[in-house]
């Protein structure tokens, strides 16, 4: 964008950069876990003024979070090749340009949801940012090996937005959508870890492969991947509770089969092989199965 002075002069503003610091296609991703934990609240489709208000709620509070966790891990990230040419590290944004840019988005998030959807809403999703700036960037990712397991909370936050945003409460069945985007977290990001190992050596961060070993991380890569088939298959038993709310019915539980069997048997290859294709097939995976997930929550409430 090419912005001209009354004196003549011209300078130039590129969005591209900031638009960058929101992480887009991670902000897509959380947004999608919040509306259909909205649908799944509601047992429909949620009115499409509250939907897109939450929506934007959501993406202004999570972009925000990135922009400021930037800023945070500037120097960090200037000492890794796959975070080098993020916006701040490469010059291409002033680093408080950044700090402000982020903290304007999650204002604006809590106001947009807190005027116009609710305020437990606007409360849980600043409770998301402060999560993930706070404990997971500032607490835990320098720190402990465990960051990633304990940070994971900061990406489930979004299906608690939803489900306020729909209902104006919280309920035992929000908790189990959160258990699962919680648990998804260490497997997805484990096998991110091993792809970049060096980097995160280099740069001094706990991550799991770097202090306990790649053999270590795909076992727990492993283990977590069985926590959640259990977790996501765990609405079944509202169905057998007698007077318990329904939460999922069997087309989501179906497909959670298969999707978590998909991922455990990824898992298991990764021990067999152990090699970087196999660590990125099953990265690649993770995005996917959650996606799709959310998608059959969303057709199973829709559709069935």
């Amino acid at each position: 964008m090419i912005r001209t002075l009354r004196n003549g002069f011209t300078f130039e503003i590129s969005l591209r950069p900031y638009i960058e610091l929101t992480k887009p296609r991670i902000v897509i991703l959380l947004v999608f876990t919040c509306v259909a934990s909205m649908v799944v609240a509601a047992d429909s489709f949620p009115p499409a003024d509250r939907l897109m208000l939450t929506i934007l709620g959501g993406a202004l509070s999570a972009g925000g979070a990135s922009a400021i966790n930037q800023y945070l891990d500037r120097e960090l990230d200037a000492r890794m090749a796959r975070t080098a040419r993020r916006p701040i590290p490469s010059g291409r944004i002033p680093a408080r340009h950044g700090l402000v840019f982020g903290l304007a988005l999650v204002a604006l998030s809590v106001l947009a949801l807190g005027l116009f959807v609710n305020w437990l809403a606007a409360a849980l999703a600043l409770a998301g940012a402060i999560y993930y700036v706070i404990i997971y960037t500032l607490a835990l990712k320098r720190n402990t090996v465990v960051n990633i397991l304990i940070g994971g909370g900061a990406g489930a936050m979004p299906v608690l937005v939803g489900w306020a945003a729909a209902n104006g409460t919280l309920e035992l069945q929000a908790f189990i959508l959160f258990a699962i985007v919680f648990y998804w977290t260490p497997p997805h990001s484990w096998a991110l870890a091993i792809l970049v190992n060096k980097d995160y050596a280099a740069a001094d961060v706990p991550m799991m492969p770097v202090a306990r070993g790649e053999k270590v991380t795909r076992l727990q890569i492993l283990f977590y991947a069985i926590q959640l088939f259990i977790i996501s298959l765990s609405p079944a038993a509202l169905l057998w509770l007698p007077g318990a709310p329904l939460l999922l019915d069997w087309f989501y539980l179906s497909v959670a089969a298969v999707l978590g069997l998909i991922l455990i048997g990824m898992a298991a290859r990764l021990i067999r092989r152990a090699d970087k294709p196999s660590a990125r097939a099953l990265y690649k995976y993770s995005s996917l199965y959650l996606a799709l997930l959310f998608l059959a929550m969303i057709a199973d409430r829709l559709l069935l």
